[in-house]
């Protein structure tokens, strides 16, 4: 565990554009897939100094090499400063990919959970647009998508406490920048999704974002994306993640991921 934000460099004093730093240690598998990670917290945390997540935690078993990003500082947690920073943080690893891997054609993801996922699905929609073939994959781990929070399986939020919390999010990250009509902002509503990097995208039966989060990967698959669906059964207790609690969930989800490299790889 390390809370070193400021300089994740391994072989010398690099400083990335933005706070970020390294799980564990890099893999030693010459050309391990890296991982840029981004939390959730509902775009509502303010200090990125606290313990590793468990999803990250789970990359790492996988094989990855795991960098999270702290998009929040400087950002104030509020679209558009917040995805753009998370983009500065992709851009930059995607030419440090031999530092941290021993490749320079080491596969190159981004990942997050909740709002986390809001941010990697924007970022993937974005190195689409700026930075075409640099993005190997995308996974979006019940990703915020949907500000308009009205689906069916939304009224679960309540059960496990997050309806608040979501709307405080949503009103919070978008303001008053028009950000609900971005679809960098709300990937939800995203009119052109094909060339998107393939993803993995995870919920579960019993998540409050299942409708919203299977409603996108569908779309993804639609529009000629590579897409590896997989919905949780409730015994995995995944709705945990929302909370930062590890659970059953980690060791599927580890396997998942190296299932998903594996394919991509092939």
């Amino acid at each position: 565990m390390t809370d070193r934000w400021e300089n994740i460099g391994v072989n010398g004093p690099l400083t990335p554009p933005i706070p970020m730093r390294l799980y564990g240690e890099v893999s030693k598998t010459k050309g391990a897939p890296i991982v840029l990670y981004f939390r959730g917290d509902a775009f509502q945390g303010r200090s990125m100094s606290q313990a590793e997540r468990p999803v990250g935690t789970a990359l790492v078993a996988a094989g990855a090499t795991v960098i999270e990003a702290d998009y929040a500082r400087g950002s104030d947690n509020r679209f558009p400063q917040a995805m753009e920073h998370a983009f500065m943080a992709l851009a930059y690893l995607s030419t440090k990919r031999k530092l941290y891997s021993g490749m320079n054609k080491s596969l190159l993801f981004v990942a997050g959970e909740e709002a986390g996922g809001n941010i990697a699905a924007g970022v993937a929609l974005k190195a689409r647009d700026v930075l075409p073939g640099d993005l190997s994959g995308q996974l979006l781990l019940s990703p915020m998508i949907d500000p308009m929070m009205t689906s069916e399986s939304f009224r679960r939020a309540d059960e496990i406490g997050m309806a608040r919390r979501w709307a405080e999010g949503w009103s919070h990250y978008l303001g008053n920048a028009c950000g609900s009509q971005h679809p960098y902002a709300a990937p939800c509503i995203c009119s052109r999704l094909s060339g998107v990097a393939p993803a993995l995208v995870v919920t579960s039966d019993d998540d409050p974002l299942h409708d919203e989060v299977n409603g996108y990967a569908d779309r993804l698959a639609a529009s000629g994306v590579s897409v590896t669906k997989k919905i949780f059964p409730p015994a995995l207790e995944w709705p945990d993640v929302y909370r930062g609690e590890s659970g059953r969930w980690m060791d599927v989800l580890r396997d998942e991921f190296a299932n998903f490299v594996q394919v991509l790889s092939e």
